[in-house]
């Protein structure tokens, strides 16, 4: 009788497979608990591999933070490529946008994700072109539709619209919504 154990195959390294397994569980925990409870122990845990995988691919937490908000970046460019067929050529503009923000906003854990982003710029200057890039995504999907002014005006409301949700946890009033995006996109031009 044999005492030798069966071998396990072999696992093929991937390492940039783990890199973005890792900033994708770092971004489920920012979203559950929070940047200031985040921590590696949670991160691994949350992506079922040993601690020290985490701290390996990302020694500094600040990196596997800086990961995970890159990739909520590159995610959120589908998700604006999605807005921009939704919201075609501009018709119903208001009734349009307002839906996507609606639709958006059933995602908490996403749109926890935008604000912890935008607090963490607000601290980490090195932080600050990912919170940049989450603006001008949406503001590039709107300009064509409304120009340039009604454009950024419309994504500081529609940031306004996302804190104040999460902050009351009042569902959105989609009609008080799509009056102000009528207003803010007329009142500067093209509407």
């Amino acid at each position: 009788m044999s005492t030798e154990r069966p071998r396990r195959p072999a696992r093929r390294r991937d390492p940039e497979g783990r890199r973005r397994a890792l900033a994708a569980a770092a971004l489920a925990v920012i979203a559950d608990v929070g940047i200031g409870r985040t921590t590696h122990r949670a991160v691994a845990e949350r992506a079922d591999v040993p601690l020290g995988a985490t701290t390996y691919y990302f020694p500094a937490l600040t990196d596997l933070v800086a990961a995970a908000f890159e990739q909520a970046d590159t995610d959120l460019g589908e998700e604006m490529r999605r807005w921009a067929d939704h919201l075609g050529d501009g018709t119903d503009l208001p009734a349009r946008l307002t839906h996507l923000i609606c639709e958006y906003l059933t995602d908490r854990g996403r749109a926890l994700t935008e604000i912890e982003m935008y607090l963490a710029a607000a601290r980490s200057p090195e932080l600050r072109a990912l919170a940049l890039s989450w603006v001008d995504q949406v503001h590039e999907v709107l300009t064509p539709l409304i120009g340039d002014q009604a454009a950024r005006t419309l994504v500081v409301f529609l940031d306004g619209v996302t804190l104040h949700h999460l902050a009351t946890g009042r569902p959105v009033d989609a009609t008080t919504v799509s009056a102000a995006v009528a207003a803010l996109a007329g009142a500067h031009g093209r509407a």
